[in-house]
């Protein structure tokens, strides 16, 4: 969980605006599911690019799935849109996503947003009837079964 907590503190320090979607989010909200990559929507706009290439600099993020694995620091060049972005980096795994199946674009995911702290810093969280939404959505059976998970601690806590 360090490594999370790293990627957390760049993304946060480097005042990006994210929700932190996916396995974390999950833990966050009481699942027993385990997760070892931070998957968060945000704006990928150019001034956030920016940001968080000064973030991520020296831990040179790479595009994970892309076939080349090219740098991030030096690729997409500046103004050309994007919707995902999946890095690998020396702490691990990160996705940033520009929307969530079954959800919406950012703004959509940071309205139903909560706020949790964790690893010391508070941190906007996709809240949990729109994790089970975007879970069910995606329908992977891992994705099904945390949505069940999630159910059952949704019906506990109403």
């Amino acid at each position: 969980m360090s490594e999370l907590n790293g990627l957390l503190q760049r993304l946060s320090d480097a005042g990006i605006d994210f929700v932190v979607v996916g396995g974390l989010a999950a833990v966050l909200h009481g699942s027993s599911l385990v997760t070892r990559d931070l998957d968060v929507c945000a704006s990928l706009s150019g001034t956030n690019l920016e940001k968080l290439r000064g973030a991520l600099r020296d831990l040179h993020p790479r595009h994970r799935i892309a076939t080349e694995q090219a740098s991030f620091l030096e690729n997409p060049e500046p103004g050309v849109s994007l919707q995902n972005l999946y890095f690998q980096t020396d702490l691990g795994a990160l996705d940033l996503l520009g929307s969530i199946t079954g959800v919406g674009d950012f703004d959509q995911v940071r309205e139903s947003a909560v706020e949790v702290e964790i690893f010391g810093r508070n941190v906007k969280v996709i809240g949990l009837d729109q994790l089970i939404q975007t879970k069910e959505a995606v329908g992977r059976p891992k994705d099904l079964l945390a949505a069940m998970e999630l159910r059952a601690i949704a019906s506990k806590r109403d």
